[in-house]
């Protein structure tokens, strides 16, 4: 059975100071699933959150709850807790107070508070901490502590805004696991904001891509990934080499000087497009066996693969790959129909993709090494 929407937002608007910071968002967030609000700084992630969690009243526009308007209800009166990047937990009491507190202000019965404590504690991982204070805790410590007492009370949402970006990688990679664990054995709704789009790609049921105060797409994390609708949303997940095309007709396109079978169709004859074109997806060939032919302008050895720039009449593509190559080399790209993605063209268009300023800053980075040398 589909699962039902929880939070329904209704052609939102929001501005700030005469700036729009929201502009005419719809977004139907499901029961009980984790889905992350991904953008930029200032594209309205954050906003979207203080309006769902009642921090916030928009300009116009409704919020739906439960099946009926939420407008000029408080915080305290709606099923949702929040999590921010600053834990905000009471540095004067112990771990356990800090997990009862809410219950404490629900009144609920000491035996009641010590069973649902133990069992939040038991759920995050840190059973045996009770006595601690959270000053003494490390960030990931702290971090857990927070998840057990906005969770402690079962609310049907929850919001979380940033909460790894204080925490190293391996940490944060240990709690992304650790929240969709968490999720998934509560069947709470989590509706997570981050700027990472791995981080969005590895935790969510469904991602929200934001720009400009607009939802630019919503999807799975592999449908965004492998389908992005315009030049934004293709840059803002993972590296994208995004050309200038034109769809000559159905599974068939043209760009950089060579046409190419492609898989997508619906486009008008001749119709001006955005081709998008993952490095990985990228074979690299000798040149008499490419489809394109272009001059190696840097190499990066990432420790997975290589990060190759290769100028192709001077658009600069980004390959990854395993096999090594050498500057100055000249190459063949070789790219499978399945490899090419086309997209309509958009007012991103022309803004990404290419690696032009990429392997300048590396040059220049080169440079500073060697004048720094003795």
């Amino acid at each position: 059975m589909d699962k039902k929407p929880i939070v329904q937002l209704k052609d939102i608007h929001v501005s700030f100071d005469g700036e729009k910071v929201l502009d005419g968002l719809n977004l139907s967030i499901m029961d009980q699933e984790f889905i992350t609000l991904l953008g930029p700084s200032g594209c309205g992630k954050t906003t979207t959150l203080r309006l769902i969690g009642g921090f916030l009243e928009p300009d116009s526009g409704d919020v739906i709850m439960d099946n009926k308007s939420f407008l000029g209800v408080p915080a305290y009166k709606r099923r949702v807790n929040t999590i921010f990047q600053r834990y905000a937990l009471f540095p004067h009491l112990n771990v356990y107070e800090n997990v009862a507190f809410g219950l404490r202000v629900q009144k609920m019965p000491e035996k009641e508070i010590k069973k649902k404590v133990t069992e939040m504690l038991d759920l995050v991982g840190l059973s045996g901490f009770e006595k601690r204070h959270t000053d003494t805790l490390s960030g990931g410590q702290q971090q857990r502590v927070a998840i057990a007492r906005a969770i402690a009370n079962r609310p049907e949402i929850l919001l979380l805004d940033e909460p790894l970006a204080a925490l190293d990688l391996k940490l944060r990679k240990d709690m992304q696991k650790e929240l969709r664990r968490i999720q998934r054995q509560l069947g709470i709704t989590f509706v997570f904001v981050t700027h990472d789009q791995e981080e969005a790609l590895t935790m969510s049921d469904r991602v929200v891509v934001m720009d400009n105060g607009k939802i630019q797409q919503i999807g799975t994390p592999i449908d965004i990934y492998n389908e992005p609708k315009n030049a934004f949303v293709a840059d803002f997940i993972g590296e994208s080499n995004i050309v200038d095309g034109v769809m000559l007709r159905d599974y068939f396109v043209e760009f950089s000087g060579h046409q190419f079978e492609c898989l997508d169709s619906g486009f008008a004859p001749n119709e001006a497009v955005d081709v998008v074109v993952r490095p990985e997806d990228v074979d690299i060939v000798e040149p008499e066996r490419g489809m394109l032919t272009g001059v190696v302008t840097s190499v990066a050895f990432l420790g997975v693969h290589y990060e190759i720039i290769v100028d192709i009449g001077g658009f600069k593509w980004m390959i990854q790959t395993t096999d090594k190559t050498e500057v100055k080399e000249r190459v063949g790209l070789y790219i499978e129909p399945d490899a090419i993605h086309i997209m309509k063209k958009s007012e991103y268009s022309g803004k990404y993709g290419d690696y032009s300023s990429y392997s300048e800053e590396i040059d220049h980075l080169s440079d500073i090494e060697t004048e720094d040398e003795p």
